[in-house]
């Protein structure tokens, strides 16, 4: 097995595993919990993308307006870099600021899901 390559216009492909979305929402879940942040997820597979990422907007507008400095901690945390999120610009344009942080949490959460899976089958 190869280690998948996970960009931004192949994200969709990779969230068709009930198992992988459900261990993605748990990662986000996770790393906003260490700073107190709540996220949900229902489990429905058919609008987990769009569920997550609504949630993330949220978070992401409302931490940038009151507490950017979290927001700083939350993104070192799931380990996003400014050239991660200038390069998601490019590659999404009609996504505003919001979205892309929120599209690149996504995008960072499922390959640690992914890299943990390849390495649970490669050891």
């Amino acid at each position: 097995m190869q280690l998948p390559d996970i960009q931004n216009k192949n994200v969709a492909s990779f969230l068709q595993s009930e198992q992988l979305v459900q261990e993605t929402a748990d990662q986000i879940m996770k790393d906003f919990g260490l700073f107190s942040i709540v996220i949900t997820f229902s489990g429905k597979l058919e609008n987990a993308y769009n569920e997550l990422h609504e949630q993330l907007i949220k978070q992401v507008s409302d931490l940038l307006v009151n507490d950017y400095q979290r927001l700083l901690s939350v993104l070192y945390q799931v380990d996003i870099s400014d050239k991660e999120i200038e390069k998601a610009k490019l590659e999404l344009p009609n996504y505003n600021d919001f979205e892309i942080i929120a599209h690149q949490i996504i995008v960072r959460d499922l390959k640690k899901v992914l890299t943990r899976h390849y390495f649970r089958l490669n050891p």
